[in-house]
């Protein structure tokens, strides 16, 4: 929402309006009164000014009684596609009315947001909102899903805010996807295989698919972009005979042509005018490939012709299978023989990343306490069927996310072996499988051993970052480990024991920037590590070590740099630290001027935003 004006007929409103303007900061603030305020605009009429610039307007904020804002708007009104987003905010900041355009236009968010801010009570009356079930009008532009239904949209949506049994059924999983399983009213029923479903049951059906069915009840499609068209051409090819063809295949095989995400060749076809005016016409993207490129894909139907011809086993397949990221095709390359003797092929894959399958979730659980995992972390965690933790890094309370019935195996008695054999057994089921790694993945977690592995099984996985422990010390220590004009890097690294160092990454060449240093895997050299920082930091450099950092028995020790074998030493504690080391510790000096009145940026640039008579 960019044009906003704020509207106010009082004083106390006006006082209102400017808070309310200081969290849209391009938005107007409009009245009839006179202010020496420069971001105040004074207008001889608000009906004029309401007459000259309603339909220009993405939001407008009345700060009013409701009758008054009614009143004014009322002849203005016309279509909820294109009214703008209309709220009304009593002049105490009690209560926010949405008032028009709900959800086409965003008032309902735009009540909250302003609500929000003045700390008032939001007053939303369209019925999906007050049942807090799924906005139907507005769900495709929120996922970027296309839209068809088989009524009108108003009769879809009365079904559905009256509560009417309805099957959902889902054949990607996508943001949007996984938004409707975690808030699924109690009257839908989820389903993966539309033979699973009878519609005797169900008075509507939603459907998440690049597929077409025949469904015998009223039907809303979100239409995902999810296919990846591949192509090969003969040297000449007509536009509108290529387009029309592979719409007419994709429709015998029950394949929204509205799904296509992506185009693509051989490199060699980049200027070919038929797809060239194929892209630009449907506003799909068009991408080409290097032979080299194509090389790297094993097709399921290579071609001698092809190999002989331009030097790879195929295009049509490969360049699919390159664009969607998947290792295999829905459609087979196809050969269709135009009318006038030209000839296409095509092939279709699906994103792979909207694929429903199972796949080894690499979670990072946080320094140690269990809160601390992130909330995606937390929402994989509890639909797993089988966890893996190392217990020696991670607290056994994490697992008290798990579900009932999962198996939860503490991996630090199993081999690499033993675990990967674990999770192969629940993957080939498809069960939802957790490899929790304490920290983020990405520091010190041996991941890649495991990814490796997993890709020569060709066992799918992803990776959900964590909080790592350094983040965590620095709440702990309640300390900003960048300062102003003190230090503004901070160097994540370890000292050099048994596993050798990288030449150019000694302790004592990143000490040299005197930098917020943050060693792992350390405590057993801390004379050796004590000794290299020395060479350029200050003796009484600040240093804190830090045992199981946000775990219950958490144990924190801190110092001078010149102390610091001591007082690893005087701690006893040899495993499960984290040094820091620093002048950024207990540091309180130096401000930001993110937040200075001197300074402008994008965000507060400033500048009046005025209307001018």
């Amino acid at each position: 929402m960019k044009k906003i004006a704020i509207i106010a007929v009082t004083e106390k409103g006006l006082e209102k309006a400017l808070i309310i303007q200081q969290e849209f900061p391009k938005s107007l603030v409009v009245t009839t009164l006179s202010s020496s305020n420069k971001n105040v605009s004074t207008i001889a009429s608000i009906s004029s000014y309401l007459n000259d610039n309603f339909s220009k307007l993405d939001g407008i904020c009345f700060v009013t009684a409701l009758g008054i804002c009614v009143r004014l708007i009322a002849s203005h009104i016309e279509d909820k596609n294109t009214d703008p987003a209309v709220i009304s905010v009593d002049d105490l900041g009690v209560n926010v009315q949405s008032v028009l355009s709900g959800h086409k236009g965003g008032a309902n968010d735009f009540a909250l947001k302003v609500a929000t801010v003045l700390g008032a009570k939001p007053i939303i009356s369209t019925s999906s909102d007050v049942q807090n079930i799924w906005p139907l009008d507005t769900l495709g532009s929120q996922f970027s899903w296309q839209v068809e239904t088989s009524l009108s949209m108003n009769k879809t949506m009365a079904l559905f805010v009256n509560n009417k049994p309805t099957a959902l059924l889902l054949d990607i999983k996508d943001k949007g996807t996984q938004h409707l399983e975690k808030t699924i009213p109690d009257f839908v029923t989820v389903f993966y295989n539309e033979a699973d479903i009878d519609y005797a049951l169900f008075e509507l059906c939603i459907v998440v698919s690049y597929k077409v069915y025949e469904i015998r009840i009223p039907s809303l499609y979100f239409i995902p972009k999810v296919l990846s068209v591949g192509s090969g051409c003969s040297k000449q090819l007509d536009a509108a005979l290529f387009e029309n063809n592979l719409k007419e295949e994709l429709e015998s095989r029950n394949i929204r042509f509205s799904a296509i995400k992506n185009f693509g060749s051989i490199d060699i076809k980049g200027n070919q005018q038929a797809y060239l005016d194929f892209s630009t016409n449907n506003a799909i993207p068009f991408s080409t490939f290097t032979s080299e490129e194509i090389d790297t894909i094993t097709v399921p139907n290579p071609s001698e012709m092809v190999q002989s011809k331009i030097g790879v086993d195929g295009v049509s397949e490969s360049t699919a299978m390159l664009l969607s990221g998947n290792k295999s095709v829905l459609i087979e390359k196809q050969k269709i023989h135009l009318v006038n003797g030209e000839k296409f092929t095509f092939s279709i894959a699906v994103d792979v990343n909207v694929e429903r399958k199972t796949a080894i979730a690499i979670i990072g659980a946080g320094p140690g306490d269990e809160e601390l995992i992130t909330v995606k972390g937390k929402h994989y965690l509890e639909a797993a069927d089988c966890v893996l933790y190392a217990g020696s890094l991670i607290p056994e309370e994490m697992t008290n996310w798990c579900k009932s019935g999962a198996v939860v195996r503490n991996s630090a008695m199993m081999t690499l072996e033993e675990q990967v054999s674990l999770m192969q057994e629940h993957y080939k089921k498809g069960n939802a499988i957790v490899r929790l790694q304490c920290g983020d993945p990405s520091l010190y977690g041996a991941i890649q051993e495991q990814m490796t592995i997993f890709d020569e099984l060709g066992m799918d996985y992803f990776i959900v970052p964590g909080i790592s422990s350094f983040s965590a010390a620095a709440a702990s220590l309640r300390s900003e480990f960048t300062i102003p004009e003190v230090v503004q890097s901070i160097v994540l690294t370890r000292g050099e024991g048994k596993t050798p160092m990288p030449p150019k990454e000694s302790i004592a060449a990143f000490a040299a920037t005197n930098a917020t240093m943050c060693i792992f895997l350390s405590v057993g050299i801390a004379k050796k590590v004590e000794a290299q920082l020395l060479e350029h930091f200050d003796a009484d450099t600040p240093v804190a070590v830090m045992y199981r950092i946000s775990w219950k028995d958490e144990e924190i020790y801190q110092g001078k740099l010149e102390n610091l074998a001591k007082i690893v030493k005087d701690s006893k504690k040899t495993r499960t630290v984290l040094i820091i080391v620093g002048h950024a510790i207990g540091a309180r000096k130096n401000r930001s001027q993110l937040y200075s009145p001197d300074v402008k940026h994008i965000f507060r640039t400033n500048k009046k935003f005025v209307v001018t008579e």
